[in-house]
């Protein structure tokens, strides 16, 4: 009797909820809604493509893909099953790659917001004003008023060159951007 009374409207809430999505789902499995791939669909790649092996760039593991490209576009991803270091697996991250590419929100060049207007920069001109910037920072405040961000996205190479380039800077203000 104790255990019904703890038994209250948010948990049965809770247990409706759960077998609500365990009948929905089970009336999909049956009802074949997934199927296999028909040979024909696995062989025949968009017309004119090409098959690149490439490594996933999300993180600094470096995944194989296999990108189909298309009159310079990226149109479909594979994982490279022969791939030394992933053995044909991606993660999440890696499985959505091409739609990072792809995506319309994905910066493709310098930009910067002057009069409440984003303005394209050349990558000279962007370059410029960085460092131009870099250098007012140290000058007025010190070399310890920056701090560089290194990212899961680098090797252990690039790490390296973040943090020499911190240190001729003059600072030891470094870290990585996953614990921020």
């Amino acid at each position: 009797m104790n255990m019904l009374k703890s038994f209250g409207r948010r948990s049965f809430l809770k247990m409706a909820s759960l077998a609500t999505a365990v009948t929905a789902t089970s009336a999909f499995a049956s009802n074949n809604v997934l199927r296999s791939a028909t040979e024909e669909e696995v062989k025949n790649p968009f017309p004119g493509s090409k098959l690149i092996k490439t490594i996933c760039t999300h993180c600094s593991v470096g995944c194989g893909v296999i990108a189909e490209v298309q009159k310079g576009v990226w149109v479909r991803q594979e994982v490279a099953q022969d791939h030394p270091i992933s053995h044909g697996g991606h993660c999440c991250k890696g499985a959505d790659m091409i739609d990072k590419v792809r995506s319309a929100n994905r910066l493709q060049y310098p930009i910067e917001k002057s009069g409440g207007k984003w303005n394209r920069l050349k990558w000279d001109d962007a370059m410029t004003k960085v460092t131009a910037k870099l250098m007012e920072l140290k000058d007025k405040y010190g070399p310890d008023a920056v701090q560089f961000l290194g990212s899961a996205k680098v090797s252990n190479e690039q790490a390296f060159y973040i943090r020499k380039f911190a240190a001729m800077f003059g600072t030891n203000n470094i870290d990585h951007q996953a614990r921020i």
